[in-house]
């Protein structure tokens, strides 16, 4: 399974350059689900830490009930690999210009 994950990691963002030197299409949905990713965790995170902070909560115990949102995981999976595509597409551009 490690392995799986592994590869996963290093070919979705290498399949979402190829896609979006092929299409502007395809850059602006990338960056627009990454722009609806971001929002998304960052609403799910905001409104947790207040509901703890609200009901005076055992942080360290009950922020990890956060991890059982599937929107959560999703979005922060997507906000990953968005963020290594990124780091591959600017090491290409840099390496392209003289």
């Amino acid at each position: 399974m490690k392995i799986i994950i592994l590869v996963a990691i290093i070919v979705i963002p290498s399949l979402m350059v190829y896609l979006q030197q092929k299409s502007d299409k395809m850059r602006l949905f990338f960056n627009a689900l990454g722009v609806v990713s971001a929002i998304l965790f960052g609403y799910i995170a905001a409104t947790s830490i207040m509901q703890i902070i609200l009901e005076d909560a055992v942080f360290m115990t009950t922020i990890h009930a956060v991890f059982l949102s599937p929107t959560f995981l999703i979005t922060g999976a997507y906000l990953g690999l968005f963020l290594i595509q990124r780091i591959i597409d600017s090491t290409i551009g840099q390496r392209a210009k003289p």
